[in-house]
């Protein structure tokens, strides 16, 4: 018996692994904006955390009738929510940058579903007792949510998350 020659056709065993499609500028743009994004999440977390004394005044404008530990309580409260959703946010973020920059399809959807889940905070905090220096980190922080979500849906991104 003799052996038979090795098959070199093209069926023979996965062929070379498909190029890499690099990042268009538009995709690299919204990444840098949501490294953004996440850093002024810490900054809109310092600002609220400066700003206690006047969340204070506003509970108080808002609920005169409050004893001094409602109002308290009501800060401590507030104040742990916005620590918490602030670490959340940066997460998120920062997310959502990495995996946009692998040109993952999800994530630009998400990335959306985040920007309108954004917007109706936004909109909720102008009702919601806020102090004046939450609301314009809040606006700026929505504004770049923004622009990274217009570069993302540029018609040069849809062929990176289209492979």
């Amino acid at each position: 018996m003799y052996e038979p020659y090795p098959d070199t056709g093209p069926d023979t065993g996965p062929g070379p692994e498909p190029a890499r499609l690099e990042p268009p500028p538009s995709v690299l743009k919204a990444v840098k904006l949501m490294y953004v994004g996440a850093g002024l999440e810490v900054v809109a977390l310092i600002v609220a955390l400066t700003t206690r004394g006047s969340l204070k005044s506003a509970i108080l404008k808002a609920h005169p009738g409050y004893t001094a530990a409602q109002v308290h309580t009501a800060e401590v409260s507030r104040t742990g929510t916005l620590v918490v959703g602030a670490l959340i946010a940066v997460g998120l973020w920062l997310w959502m940058a990495w995996a946009d920059g692998k040109g993952k399809g999800w994530a630009r959807i998400l990335s959306a579903v985040f920007f309108g889940i954004s917007t109706l905070s936004l909109l909720t905090s102008l009702i919601v007792v806020r102090a004046a220096a939450d609301l314009i980190v809040g606006v700026v922080l929505w504004l770049v949510g923004l622009a990274a979500i217009v570069f993302l849906f540029k018609k040069e991104s849809g062929p990176f998350y289209q492979r």
